[in-house]
């Protein structure tokens, strides 16, 4: 029977049978199975702590996720407001008033000016937007300068639309041209420039009390307590073309440039040669302005005037009745209930009757005189009268001594009362 078993290679006892036939199934006890090919992946083995590892993995995801959101977003904000900046889109209609004394030469700076007033929250975005706006268009027509004064500005107008503002150009190409008349007040340019449309009134006031223009005739000028309207005498009365909508500041630079202008050199070193600053040539003229009839009596009247300045110790008092009317007549109706003062306070600087503690010349100017009444001023009638009155039909009288005036007044105006 030992014969009839066989003995194979790997250890396995098998019938000759069985080794003849080699299809017969052989069955495996006890073997190393390491070198044998299954068609079957073996499962790897579990590694410690797996769970814990794949829950971290998905919190970094979302964790990543959450931050890419939050910066998205954050971008998307800044862009918001950038783009509400250049196009003013959701911004608020109030006017937020901007007041600058000195000219501004970049947009940058005035970038920056609005930025401290609120008016734009991403004034680097703003600079960076100007920049390549000034690349990409060939006129670009916001690169200053900006001329100093008052603006009443919103963020509606849009970055573009505050800087053109604030350079003094109108909104419109549409023009109005206006006639003012040598003699008129400060109130009743603004009362014609606000009827046409050139800008409002509030900004026109505040433009004549605190901008500081660098003309010479008023550099340096600043508003005092004592006269109503700084520029009073400085607005020289002409015809001027001015846009609808234009910037207040610009406007009344108009008339201040013209006044420069009108006031020559030689002018201005006759009044040195006079004894007189040109402050005080402007307030006399203004009273010659006023006083005259016609063109004709202002070398008489201006003379007449200056006799009774040249003498205060016998003429402390003026004597010209415009001065008080101004105050009452043009002055008085134009304050408001928020005014800073009375037409009664003010009349202490400008009263000049014989009744008023005022010598000399008043406070100011009291209306906006023409070349002629400047210079009458500088050359004045060879007369030593130091009064004068009209009569009703408009002439003008004059005398040297009081008792000859008075009985000049009797004679021709006897409705006067001296």
């Amino acid at each position: 029977m030992a014969d009839d078993l066989k003995l194979d290679e790997t250890g396995i006892n098998i019938s000759d049978t069985d080794a003849q036939d080699e299809k017969k199934d052989v069955y495996f006890t006890n073997q190393d199975y390491s070198g044998l090919r299954s068609d079957k992946k073996p499962k790897p083995p579990k590694k410690a702590g797996g769970a814990k590892t794949k829950k971290f993995g998905v919190g970094s995801t979302y964790l990543f996720f959450i931050i890419v959101i939050v910066i998205s977003m954050a971008i998307s904000v800044y862009a918001i407001f950038c783009i509400n900046d250049v196009f003013g889109m959701t911004k608020s209609k109030s006017s937020v008033t901007i007041n600058y004394t000195q000219d501004i030469e970049t947009p940058s700076e005035a970038v920056d000016l609005l930025s401290d007033n609120g008016l734009v929250q991403c004034p680097n975005f703003c600079k960076f937007y100007l920049k390549l706006a000034s690349v990409l268009v060939g006129d670009y027509d916001v690169t200053g300068p900006f001329r100093a004064g008052v603006y009443y500005l919103n963020g509606q107008m849009g970055l573009e639309g505050m800087l053109i503002n604030m350079q003094g150009e109108a909104d419109t190409t549409e023009t109005v041209r206006i006639m003012f008349p040598e003699g008129a007040t400060v109130p009743e340019i603004v009362d014609r420039l606000v009827e046409n449309e050139v800008c409002d009134r509030a900004s026109l006031l505040s433009v004549i009390e605190s901008t500081d223009y660098s003309y010479s005739l008023i550099s340096g000028m600043q508003s005092k307590e004592s006269v109503p309207y700084r520029l009073e005498g400085y607005l020289f009365p002409d015809t001027y073309d001015f846009y609808i909508g234009q910037s207040a500041s610009s406007v009344i630079e108009t008339f201040v440039r013209h006044c420069e202008e009108v006031v020559t050199e030689d002018m201005r070193q006759k009044a040195s040669d006079m004894g007189y600053t040109m402050q005080e040539v402007i307030i006399i003229a203004s009273i010659v302005q006023a006083e005259a009839g016609s063109v004709d009596q202002m070398d008489t009247i201006a003379a007449i005037i200056e006799n009774r300045l040249n003498d205060p110790a016998n003429n402390p008092w003026l004597g010209c009745q415009s001065t008080s009317d101004y105050i009452n007549n043009k002055v008085a109706p134009a304050l408001s209930s928020t005014s800073a003062h009375t037409a009664d306070y003010y009349l202490q600087y400008y009263n000049t009757n014989t009744d008023s503690s005022v010598v000399g010349l008043p406070e100011g100017p009291i209306c906006n005189p023409g070349l002629a009444a400047i210079q009458a001023v500088l050359s004045p009638a060879d007369t030593d009268d130091i009064y004068f009155f009209h009569d009703m039909d408009g002439e003008l009288h004059t005398a040297e001594t009081y008792s000859e005036f008075k009985s000049l007044i009797r004679k021709y105006a006897p409705y006067l009362e001296y």
